[in-house]
């Protein structure tokens, strides 16, 4: 079943070219997800992790997640309680790996007016994302249903668990 609640959350904007290793500095490899994802995007902005509030959206720009191939990033966003991530683009295994994790990530149109702190909706099943704090409404490509229903599931591993307990039909 897809879950079609939309998501509502504060704007965290940031620019392009985001990197993977600010998101999970390689300094906190080492420690467990919490404490790694207390440390996400602090280079860019220090006040993040500390201020962020589960469902708040990130947006960004241009390749989004570029860098390494860490799924570490993503897992931080989502330990960090992150609803959605929107972006003009993303680095493929970046988006592949918060999909993965079950993070919804929307390609956000260039003509975008999204200010840090406006109130978004959006519903990556109907593919509209709706800035309340302006009035507008933005049309995306919505995640295909049978992504959505991965990351409702909670991620891959997740829906895999899920599936295989079942027993199958032949």
């Amino acid at each position: 079943m897809i879950d079609s609640d939309p998501i509502y959350g504060r704007a965290w904007v940031f620019g392009d070219e985001i990197n993977t290793d600010t998101m999970a500095p390689g300094l906190y490899f080492k420690e467990p997800i919490e404490v790694m994802a207390r440390h996400c995007l602090e280079a860019v902005d220090p006040e993040f992790a500390a201020s962020v509030k589960p469902g708040d959206i990130v947006v960004g720009g241009s390749n989004f997640g570029v860098g390494s191939a860490r799924e570490q990033a993503a897992m931080a966003f989502r330990e960090l309680g992150v609803g959605a991530i929107l972006a003009r683009s993303f680095s493929r295994i970046f988006y592949r790996n918060a999909i993965n994790f079950g993070l919804p990530l929307l390609t956000l149109p260039a003509d975008a007016e999204i200010r840090a702190g406006d109130l978004l909706e959006v519903d990556p099943v109907g593919g509209t994302i709706d800035n309340t704090t302006l009035g507008k409404r933005y049309a995306v490509e919505p995640i295909p249903a049978h992504l959505m229903t991965m990351i409702d599931a909670g991620g891959l591993l997740p829906w895999l668990k899920d599936r295989y307990a079942k027993p199958q039909k032949f």
